[in-house]
């Protein structure tokens, strides 16, 4: 019987006595071996088993050796296995910092802006810019009134005529909405083939007169996107016909394209703008605002909440839609410009986070209108080409003025980074949901 002994830990093991002694299997010795047994037994063994015996422990020696060699292939092959992983390992991509994530999450201006918007909604202006930004709605303000055969004769709107109090009202509730919707939510980037991509295509099947491809459309993605830059670097290369080859190409601030169409192309699928774009054309005559024709869609961000009355007003007046980006879009935009902007400042600068306030004056610092163009492309499109963005010492700052310096209120340096990595494709971006994929990137210099 196996002798059961317990070793210091508590587990039990099993001792098995040996069959026989030096010599494991005596059957394969040169001698007979000595069994020992008594013809005297009580239980006298037969001359028919001894052979019975022998088959059984040359059968036990089989089976060891089958075991052994089973065991030795199956550690040979663990460890060819394991060199192969090692050989076709990839690194794991870098992770991103917490204490930036941390940082960049954090909004300097908030509660001065929370009250701004509580003061425009309470109807009070405080500043005499704002006041006069004001006074000139009544001004501006025009409203078409007429009938069939008539000609529609434009009237100004006072501040106490009922066209501009229902103008005033309809600024208060896009407002209060555009604010209460506004947090951090990164599936928002999921949501703009909704927001921006559906009534687009809507827009443009309704003057085709095309049903069918509307139902089509909305189902996917464009298949290529072109975002065109106003760097003056464009002169230096002939990419209009390019541009132009993509499914979808946006432009930025109204920049123009006429006597450029070699550098930059001719084709316009929506023009994307700050609200300081529409505050200027809110002083012309019906809110003209459109260089590329009045048949292009406008996609516009708030820099200013006061802009919403520009928007309210010229909203009516256009034939192509006017969509405001989604704020939840332009608290993640403004979240991603932030880390790569602190991230670039500690190692350039070497410096504690809590001065980068300074160098860039917080409360003001904001992501350029081609960083959010760039989102707009990843969300909506299945490729991503990017022209026109980046700097030379010898190009001008915009390729259709003759501005050369940059606004210190924007980091194009990290911007610059953040594009690097969307090129990249193996670095992750800050702020996004792991299910969301970033599309291909490529940028042209």
């Amino acid at each position: 019987m196996p002798k059961i002994s317990q070793e210091k830990d508590g587990s039990e093991t099993e001792t098995l006595k040996p069959i026989m002694d030096p010599f494991p299997f005596p059957h394969l010795a040169t001698t007979k071996p000595n069994f020992n047994f008594s013809v005297k037994s009580h239980f006298p063994m037969k001359r028919t088993v001894r052979p019975l015996f022998a088959l059984l422990l040359l059968l036990v020696f089989a089976a060891t050796l089958t075991s052994r060699a089973v065991l030795r292939r199956g550690i040979l092959s663990i460890e060819l296995e394991s060199r192969v992983r090692i050989r076709r390992h990839i690194p794991p991509p870098p992770q991103l910092n917490a204490t930036l994530l941390h940082h960049a999450a954090v909004e300097i201006g908030e509660e001065k802006f929370k009250q701004e918007i509580q003061s425009l909604l309470d109807g009070n202006f405080g500043s005499h810019a704002r006041h006069r930004t004001f006074v000139s709605w009544r001004r501006f303000i025009h409203h078409d009134r007429g009938s069939a055969g008539v000609t529609a004769a434009k009237l100004p709107a006072t501040i106490r005529s009922p066209l501009f109090y229902r103008s005033w009202l309809d600024f208060r509730k896009v407002l209060h909405d555009w604010f209460r919707k506004r947090r951090f939510q990164p599936g928002i980037m999921s949501g703009l083939t909704r927001s921006i991509k559906l009534p687009i295509d809507s827009h443009n099947n309704n003057n085709n007169n095309n049903n069918n491809k509307l139902q089509t459309n909305n189902k996917n993605k464009y298949s290529s996107c072109a975002v065109v830059g106003n760097s003056g670097i464009l002169l230096n290369r002939d990419y209009g016909s390019e541009i132009d080859s993509h499914e979808f190409v946006i432009r930025l601030n109204n920049a123009r394209v006429d006597h450029f169409e070699t550098k930059v192309g001719k084709k316009t699928s929506i023009s994307f703008m700050n609200s300081n774009i529409l505050h200027l054309c809110a002083r012309r005559g019906g809110c003209f605002c459109h260089p590329y024709g009045d048949r292009v869609p406008i996609v516009m961000y708030i820099c200013q909440a006061l802009h919403f009355m520009d928007y309210t007003v010229c909203n009516a007046s256009h034939k192509a839609p006017l969509l405001v980006t989604d704020p939840r879009f332009d608290v993640l935009c403004a979240r991603i410009v932030k880390y790569y902007s602190l991230k670039r400042f500690v190692e350039e600068s070497g410096k504690g986070l809590e001065k980068w306030g300074e160098a860039h004056d917080g409360s003001l610092f904001h992501y350029s209108s081609g960083m959010q163009a760039v989102m707009l492309a990843l969300g909506i499109c299945d490729r991503v080409s990017i022209f026109g963005f980046g700097k030379s010492t010898s190009a001008k700052h915009h390729y259709h003025t003759n501005q050369k310096a940059e606004l210190h209120l924007h980091d194009y340096e990290a911007e610059y980074a953040f594009y690097r990595d969307l090129v990249d494709g193996k670095r992750p971006i800050p702020f996004l949901e792991d299910r969301f994929k970033v599309p291909p990137v490529v940028m042209y210099q």
